[in-house]
This record gives structure tokens, C-alpha cells and sequence, in this order.
């Protein structure tokens, strides 16, 4: 042992290791744990270890869940679903915060077992997770209590299965049964193969609060075990993990009418600016890519450095990393644990060798005994590498430089993913900038991996869809309020051929793409409405995709103000051509496409963002962006007024569209380009293409340069052919396309998507000042 004299010369860290005895105790006594459903314990049948990654010893047998046992915790959530709706929110919201204070008299002990089931050092357990499972529930029984009057008509789903990760195993739990439960759904929750037990012990405390019994279920096993899941009849699937599981998710519940949130992978980019404070963004790194060995979705693996600063940057970066301790996750002094299990290792090692053999060079990242992989980076590294395209998991980043802002973003949204971006710079301007122009659902400014309840978490593309946390997630676990019929839109009259008089010009149609009427790729037309309409196909789409994409940028930048003047002016141009429009829809379609517009101008500059109660000493705010380029689909029972039911809110939160009309009665959306093109509407913001209207649909959802899908009614082979791009598609079900219930916040909140930037703000103690004074 050394002396005192050695050490205070070394200064090395004695261990101080967390006394896990009463987690062992307590794993003693369970023997093989059971599922939890209906409220209590099932027996033990066949059982899988679960073992501490740090050390490779199992800790417990945990049941393997069966399609079997999977059904049994469903009809006993469908059983408890009707009760747990009714009861009131003030008494779901009591239930809520006895959980909440529950886990905070154990925190000791559910952070010890997390970090033996998981490998993560225990002061971020500690410190980190536990605390926010108990925000969660404190901020969960908030929303419970005001739900009517914040979310009045709105009803809970019902029962909803959820399928969390391995990496936050009882964060994850409290991210979703928190809203899930406030909102008044029931809940099927299988946890990750590899850390059930905090799942177990939450069961536990929820027996002990008196949750009734059926309203919370837990059923262990491994991935047959989640499939079964998806495929039962629940009402809702949130599912956190890997992008190639959430797609086969995606497809299995096409069509099936399910609500779907997705929280996939991630890569992302960590930004550094010449003007950045460098010791603070070293710091930002270890928060990013070494935190929870880099097993994080959201984690800046993606370093990517200006060059005038990169030298430095690299010095400061390599000392800091040197410093980190790896060792065992119970030591309080220890930075890095475990990785979780040794396939997930070895799964790390390989994509490492691949990236080596590719041209990059890895600093640090040496292999150790057991589960270890120690902290480093990969220089050297081209956009094309492994190492950048591959989701590691892993303590390893990447670094890279770049010259000029633009080409930051460039790199920064070189990636199929979507989840987090973090930006360090001094320059409010500069920070902002990037953060609005990088493609992610969070941007951190000077600052890495912050979460709160309030928060909205998710991600775009590749990185899933839908958020958890703060308003957007309560909404996520609510139904909108039924429709409301009110002044029916007439029926659509049977397609009469249009008589030609003496004197009137043949008319010839064409679609509508790039602001110029265009003639189809294929050269061919079909009959409709006593006209030769253009049979749009394939190539088609391509062509109005690309030009949406070229609008997008103009059409944003006009602002909620300069786009409510052009759907004002739409408004004004149709009541001039009502006669005209008069020959291909009725007038009560006119109507109501007249006063939709008005409607939508009215709210193009009111859809604000917000910032939350989150962190003291950040501004946290909740901006709407646009989902980008939009496809949408007319109904065929009110082929106008439907179609500008959908298309106005999607023009008016700044998304570039392309619409499928009514394929038998198109010539009111034809007659639109005219509309469209003597507003003011830049060409591409809207692109017409008749034709085939599923087989469009389905070319839509299958192409990646489109964001969002809208369609009347659910379509199963659209919803399978967007699974595959993972976007996201949305069936209004509106019955009156002339009624209150086709207009409103809801059709604003499908055309954009939550952004959650956090800024540091006023984050000096009081009384501390600055250099500045």
C-alpha cells in the first residue's frame, strides 16, 4: 500500500467503492424473478441470466417472456384500461408522485442495481439517472392533474406497449410509463434482455403505492419477446432502440391503424467554432461521446473541429481524455465502466478494425479485460468511413476538421440520422445559426447531453419520430377529440364530361411542377371530368420532389407573416374564379377552401415555439419547424375542400408540398395551379401530379427526399412503403371535410416537428459576477 507522502505526490484516487450489500441481499432473496402483470408476481417458468458486465457473474435468473405471457399482460392492462381513463386526473396524479417519492426514499439502491445490471460508473446513476427518473414522475403528476384543462376533448389510447433500451434502463421506464400513465393509457412495458432489473424493482414500488393492478405490466425476455409484443393488440407501440429494429416495427404495424413513436440511433455532430471556450468544449466531449462509455443515442460522436483551432483543440482533447478513469462502475472515482455485454464489445471492435482499415487512425480506445473499452477517437477519418457512417455505441469518437460555417453544416448533416447536434461557440449569432441549420430534433448550444421532463426529446430521417417528454410527449399518448359534423361539404356530383361552347379553346391540363405546368414523363392521359387528364408515374414525383426541395429554402425564409399575406391573396384569387372552381366542385368546396385559407393566414405567424421550466441557468426552447417536403394525398369525397383542408397547414408552418389529387375528379386541383401561380406562391412550394393516386402514394412514402406523408384514410401499402424510409404518415380521420374538426392545431403540430434547443442563460450563481464587471 502506498504511503500517504507517495500519494499526495501521484495524487491517484484510492478506491471508494459503494456498498452494493443490500442489492445483493435483495437479489438473494427474489431467487428467479417473475413477470409483473395484473398487479402481482408470476411465478418463475424458464429463466435467462442477467449478469454484471463489469465482472461477467450473474446477478439474477430472469423470466423469458412467451407469446403466451405477452397476452396475459395485455388483457389484463385491456381490463384496467377503462377504470384507469376514469379515474380522475388529480388521483392519477397522486399515484404519480407517490412513485416519484418512493424512488427518491430508494435512490440509493435502484442506483447500485443499475449500475450492476448495467456496467455504468455509479456516480452517474447516482447523480444522473435515478434523479431524472424522479423528475419524470414529479413533472408527469403535473400534467395528470391539469390534463382536462390543458388538453380539453382529448382521451387516452388505451393500452400501449413500450420496448426500452439497455442504456438508460430505468430512465427509459420513467420517459415513457410517466406520460403514458398520466394520460390515462394502461401500459404492456418490456424492458431491454440485458437490464430487467430496475424494471422489477419499479414493480415493486408500484405494488407497494397501491397502483391498481393491471394499470402497469412488465413482462422480461429477449427480442421474440418484443416482437410479440408489436404484434398483440395494443393501441400504441413507443419503442426505443436501434433504427433497423424500429423500421421492422414500422412495417409490422402498417396499416394496422396503431399510434408509433419511434427514438432511434444516432451520430451526432459535435461543432466546434474558432471562438469557442476550448476547455469547455473538452469538457462538452466527455459529457457527449464518454459519458455511459458512449452507449447514448444522443452522444456528439461526431467531432467535427474548424481548422485554425484543430491543433489545440487536439492537445487539450488528448490530456483530458488521458485523465479519465476506467475501472469498476461501483467506485465513486471511476469516469469509465462497463460496456453492457461482450457481444455489444465485440460489436464495437469490429466497426473500430473497419474503420482502421479504411484509412483512419485510432487514438486510445485500447481493448481491456472483461467488458472494458477505454476512451478515444478516430482522426484521419473520411466522410465515407465506417467509423462516420456507423453508429459505434461506443467510448469512441471521431474527429474531423472543416474550413468555412457552411461546410460545418455540410458535414454536420452528412448522416441518414437526425437525434441531437451540440454547437460550441461565443458568438450568440454564429450558434444559432448552426443550430437552426442543423437537421436534428435537439441542439445543445455550449453545452452536451442536458434532459429534463420538459424537454422534448426525438429525432428526424433515421432517427425515428415522435418525442417524449414536456407537451409534445403528453400529446404523443392522447387522442384528438372526435369529429364534430358541422356545415357538411355537399357530395361530390357524378364526373359529367365539361361541354366545350362556340367560341371556347379546347383546353389542355397539365401538372403542376416547379411553378410551370409540365406534361407527364410518360407521355399519357386518362379520362376524368370529360377532360384528357395527364397520367403523372415515378418520374413524375422525382421531378416535384426535387423542386420542392429547391423552394423549400425561399418559401421559410418569407416567415409566418410573408406567408400569411400569400394565403390571404389565394383567398382573394379564388373568391374571384368561385364560378370556375363552380364547374368542377361545389360551392359549399369553394366555400370552405376560401375560409381555410383565411383560416391558416391567421395562424401562419400565431404557431409559436415555447420555452420551458427545464434546467435553472438554460433557456430551453421548444421551436416548431417544418417537416420539409410534404406529401399529400386528396380524399376522394371532397376532392377540393379536403385537399385545401391539408394543404393549407401544411403551406402555412413553411413546407414545400406535393399533392396527389382525387384521381376520378382532379380538375379543381388543376384549376389551382392558376390560383397558385398568380399569388405569389414561389414555384415548388406546391407541385400538382395527377394519376394512379395509390400507386403515387406509394412512390411518395418510398422516396427519401420526402418528410412527411399525409392521406385522408389509412392506406396499408403507403404506411408499408414509408417504413421503409421511416417516415412518418398521418390519417387525420375527419368524416366532414366542411366541419370545424378539418381545420386547427392539430393539422399545425402533423405539419411540423418539435426542435428543442437549449442555450445556457443567466448561469452564473448570484453574487459570483464575471470578468466582465
Amino acid at each position: 500500500m502506498p504511503s500517504v507522502g507517495e500519494i499526495m505526490e501521484s495524487m491517484e484516487y484510492g478506491p471508494a467503492t459503494e456498498d452494493a450489500s443490500a442489492v445483493r441481499e435483495w437479489l438473494a432473496r427474489q431467487g428467479s424473478l417473475g413477470h409483473f402483470i395484473d398487479g402481482k408476481f408470476t411465478k418463475p417458468a424458464k429463466t435467462f441470466a442477467t449478469r454484471d458486465p463489469a465482472t461477467g457473474q450473474d446477478l439474477a435468473q430472469v423470466s423469458q417472456g412467451s407469446e403466451e405471457d405477452i397476452v396475459r399482460a395485455v388483457r389484463a392492462a385491456r381490463r384496467a384500461a377503462p377504470g384507469w381513463a376514469a379515474t380522475s386526473g388529480h388521483d392519477r396524479a397522486r399515484f404519480l408522485y407517490a412513485i416519484a417519492r418512493t424512488v427518491q426514499k430508494r435512490e440509493r439502491f435502484l442506483a447500485v442495481l443499475e449500475t450492476l445490471d448495467n456496467g455504468k460508473p455509479i456516480r452517474e446513476s447516482r447523480d444522473i439517472d435515478i434523479p431524472l427518473v424522479v423528475r419524470h414522475f414529479y413533472h408527469h403528476a403535473g400534467w395528470a392533474e391539469i390534463a382536462t384543462t390543458e388538453f380539453p376533448g382529448h382521451a387516452p389510447l388505451g393500452v400501449c406497449g413500450q420496448i426500452i433500451p439497455w442504456n438508460f434502463p430505468l430512465l427509459m421506464l420513467a420517459w415513457k410509463v410517466a406520460p403514458a400513465l398520466a394520460a390515462g393509457n394502461t401500459v404492456v412495458l418490456k424492458p431491454a434482455e440485458y437490464t430487467p432489473l430496475t424494471a422489477l424493482a419499479f414493480a415493486e414500488i408500484c405494488a407497494e403505492v397501491g397502483l391498481p393492478p393491471g394499470v402497469l405490466n412488465i413482462v422480461t425476455g429477449d427480442g421474440a419477446t418484443g416482437a410479440a409484443l408489436v404484434q398483440a393488440p395494443v393501441d400504441k407501440i413507443a419503442f426505443t432502440g436501434s433504427t433497423e429494429v424500429g423500421r421492422g416495427i414500422a412495417r409490422a404495424l402498417a396499416g394496422t391503424g396503431r399510434r408509433l413513436t419511434l427514438e432511434l440511433g444516432g451520430k451526432s455532430p459535435f461543432v466546434v467554432m474558432a471562438d469557442a471556450d476550448l476547455d469547455a468544449a473538452v469538457e462538452g466531449v466527455v459529457d457527449s461521446i464518454w459519458f455511459n462509455q458512449g452507449q447514448v443515442c444522443c452522444a456528439g460522436s461526431r467531432i467535427l473541429v474548424v481548422e485554425a483551432i484543430a491543433e489545440r483543440f487536439e492537445t487539450l482533447l488528448r490530456r483530458r481524455m488521458e485523465k479519465l478513469r476506467v475501472g469498476p462502475p461501483l467506485d465513486k472515482s471511476t469516469d469509465i465502466g462497463a460496456i453492457v455485454d461482450p457481444v455489444q464489445k465485440q460489436r464495437i471492435l469490429e466497426i473500430l478494425a473497419e474503420a482502421q482499415a479504411a484509412g483512419a487512425e485510432l487514438v486510445g480506445g485500447q481493448e481491456g479485460n472483461g467488458c472494458i473499452i477505454a476512451p478515444g477517437y478516430l482522426r484521419r477519418i473520411a466522410p465515407a468511413n465506417p467509423g462516420m457512417r456507423k453508429e459505434i455505441f461506443g467510448p469512441i469518437a471521431t474527429l474531423s476538421t472543416f474550413r468555412t460555417p457552411d461546410e460545418a453544416i455540410e458535414l454536420a448533416n452528412n448522416t441518414a440520422y437526425g437525434l441531437a447536434a451540440s454547437v460550441w461557440s461565443e458568438s450568440a449569432t454564429v450558434a444559432t445559426d448552426l443550430a437552426a441549420r442543423i437537421r436534428a430534433g435537439v441542439v445543445w448550444i455550449n453545452c452536451a447531453n442536458l434532459f429534463d421532463a420538459a424537454a422534448p426529446f426525438g429525432g428526424v430521417r433515421d432517427s425515428g419520430y415522435g418525442r417524449e417528454g414536456g407537451r409534445e410527449g403528453m400529446l404523443d399518448y392522447l387522442a384528438a377529440p372526435q369529429s364534430r359534423p358541422a356545415g357538411k361539404v355537399a357530395a361530390p356530383r357524378p364526373p359529367n364530361p365539361v361541354e366545350v361552347g362556340p367560341g371556347e379553346i379546347d383546353r389542355t391540363v397539365k401538372l403542376y411542377i416547379g411553378g410551370a405546368q409540365k406534361r407527364p414523363d410518360g407521355g399519357a392521359s386518362y379520362a376524368a371530368q370529360g377532360e384528357l387528364i395527364p397520367l403523372g408515374g415515378r418520374k413524375d414525383i422525382r421531378n416535384a420532389v426535387e423542386a420542392a426541395q429547391g423552394a423549400i429554402g425561399k418559401w421559410q425564409a418569407l416567415g409566418g407573416h410573408g406567408r400569411a399575406q400569400v394565403l390571404y391573396f389565394m383567398a382573394e384569387n379564388l373568391a374571384l374564379r368561385r364560378t370556375e372552381f363552380a364547374r368542377f366542385a361545389s360551392d359549399a368546396e369553394v366555400e370552405t377552401a376560401i375560409r381555410r385559407c383565411f383560416f391558416y393566414a391567421g395562424f401562419a405567424d400565431k404557431y409559436d415555439g415555447q420555452t420551458v421550466s427545464a434546467k435553472g441557468g438554460l433557456l430551453t426552447l421548444v421551436q416548431p419547424e417544418p417537416q420539409g417536403v410534404m406529401g399529400i394525398i386528396a380524399p376522394e369525397n371532397a376532392p377540393f375542400a379536403g385537399l385545401m383542408s391539408l394543404l393549407l397547414p401544411a403551406i402555412a408552418m413553411g413546407n414545400a408540398t406535393i399533392v396527389v389529387p382525387s384521381q376520378d375528379r382532379p380538375m379543381a386541383a388543376l384549376t389551382l395551379a392558376q390560383v397558385l401561380a398568380c399569388s405569389d406562391v414561389p414555384g415548388g412550394v406546391v407541385n400538382i401530379v395527377t394519376g394512379p393516386r395509390n400507386a403515387l402514394a406509394e412512390a411518395l412514402a418510398a422516396h427519401d427526399g420526402v418528410n412527411a406523408i399525409w392521406q385522408p384514410e389509412p392506406n396499408p401499402a403507403v404506411e408499408r412503403a414509408a417504413a421503409e424510409t421511416l417516415i412518418p404518415v398521418w390519417s387525420p380521420a375527419v368524416s366532414d371535410w366542411g366541419s370545424e374538426d378539418a381545420q386547427g392545431r392539430r393539422f399545425l403540430r402533423a405539419a411540423s416537428r418539435a426542435k428543442t434547443i437549449w442555450l445556457p442563460y443567466g448561469a452564473l450563481p448570484a453574487g459570483t459576477g464575471s470578468s466582465a464587471y
